[in-house]
């Protein structure tokens, strides 16, 4: 089955670089480094590497810590972080710097797979997630590279998906050393797939380890006091197509029960910036990009974020947060930021990549979800003539992600026995 799976890989692989140009038309970043995702290197790399793979922005955040405990530990060892996207590419090299190497993860064909193990060698290998790569595992297994998948999710729906391909998927998990999950439902299913039970085990979600530092939450508390005084500051932060013109058309209604509202977006994806940009203009909202660095006025409606890296400290300027991809199917984003930063938290009906977090936190009275517009202008309506409210919800969030931390010193731990022996 394996050998059936590189030969298709093989023949999209055109039609994948067709869109990797596509996206490049708006966003640059796209084609660049495009060898690295064929494993064709133009320099030599250091060998024996310890190797984490986090897909884009949310997985290298959140593996970041872990980064920092295994250098910490072991300070001789060389970091590998590969990434798939360029704004998870951007985030590795703006935060990490020179402490670790970084390259895209290569295609998952035999070739590629072959070039990425002979360049770094790895000693040992940390997959964030959901990734499940045939060819990339069984590379680990035919080298004796101890292989782990780690904060390990996995939904109904992909566990569904996988079962239909049991001779695919059984022999990769089959490769892998162990599987730390966030939840035991994440267990149950990756053991319905494949993995061995005995190699499963719940450790909690590491994106609860946030560490927002105080400099960034002091320099967004600045933010509100230079540029947004006097305003309502609401923060939609990783908004999708489609999403941002549900807040644009509410702001015209909320805006006159809410006179001194500004709505501040936060696109998901760099690329986006002006189409968003354009939308306010056919709205015929006044809107102030933050790399113009114009003043707010008193007349402007939308401030937009089109800068990256920037997101924590913007969320320490606003009075309330949504956070975006659950106004529309795209399965939610990680609320745990805006929560740890002390921010009250909304967010809508989409959430099946985060459906545990979900729960939880309303549980803990710690959130707002808002399943259609109507709740939405609602519960702002609320929150903004409640003060207290918002208090108690901020309050509430960060002491939830407060008392369900520690799942990197549980992985790290896991880990650091692997690299004693």
């Amino acid at each position: 089955m394996r050998y059936l799976y590189s030969g298709l890989f093989y023949l999209v692989v055109p039609f994948i670089l067709l869109r990797l140009l596509w996206r490049s038309i708006k966003s640059p970043p796209y084609r660049h480094r495009w060898r690295e995702r064929f494993a064709l290197y133009n320099k030599s790399y250091p060998q024996e590497v310890i190797w984490f793979h986090a897909v884009s922005v949310g997985e290298s955040e959140a593996v970041f810590p872990l980064v920092r405990q295994i250098q910490k530990q072991h300070p001789d060892a060389t970091v590998l972080i590969t990434t798939t996207t360029p704004t998870g590419s951007a985030r590795v090299q703006a935060v990490m710097q020179d402490s670790v190497i970084h390259v895209y993860l290569p295609y998952d064909i035999p070739d590629a797979i072959y070039r990425f193990m002979c360049c770094f060698k790895p000693k040992l290998a940390i997959i964030m997630e959901t990734e499940i790569w045939p060819n990339l595992f069984m590379a680990c297994g035919k080298r004796r590279i101890p292989l782990y998948i780690i904060n390990a999710r996995l939904s109904e729906k992909s566990s569904r998906g996988y079962q239909k391909i049991p001779s695919l998927v059984r022999p990769a998990l089959a490769q892998v050393s162990f599987v730390a999950t966030q939840t035991k439902e994440d267990a149950k299913r990756f053991i319905s797939i494949g993995a061995d039970s005995d190699k499963v085990k719940t450790l909690g979600n590491i994106k609860f380890d946030i560490n927002v530092p105080q400099e960034t939450i002091d320099q967004g508390i600045q933010i509100k006091v230079d540029l947004f005084a006097g305003r309502f500051v609401w923060l939609i932060a990783s908004t999708h197509k489609d999403e941002e013109s549900i807040f644009l058309a509410l702001y015209q209604n909320i805006k006159k029960k809410i006179p001194e509202l500004l709505l501040v977006i936060v696109p998901r994806h760099p690329e986006r910036f002006s189409e968003v940009k354009k939308q306010c203009k056919q709205q015929q909202l006044a809107v102030v990009l933050r790399t113009s660095k114009e003043k707010i006025r008193l007349d402007t409606d939308v401030y937009l974020a089109d800068t990256l890296g920037e997101l924590k400290m913007l969320y320490a300027s606003a009075d309330v947060a949504f956070v975006g991809g659950s106004m529309v199917p795209n399965g939610g984003h990680n609320i745990l930021e805006a929560a740890a930063v002390g921010v009250p938290v909304m967010f809508g009906p989409y959430m099946s990549n985060f459906k545990e977090i979900a729960r939880k936190v309303l549980a803990a009275n710690a959130a707002i979800q808002c399943q259609d517009e109507e709740a939405l202008i609602l519960n702002l309506l609320i929150l903004y003539d409640q003060p207290s409210y918002r208090v108690t919800l901020a309050e509430n969030a960060k002491a939830f992600v407060i008392q369900n931390q520690g799942a990197t010193d549980k992985i790290c731990k896991t880990l650091g026995l692997v690299m004693v022996e």
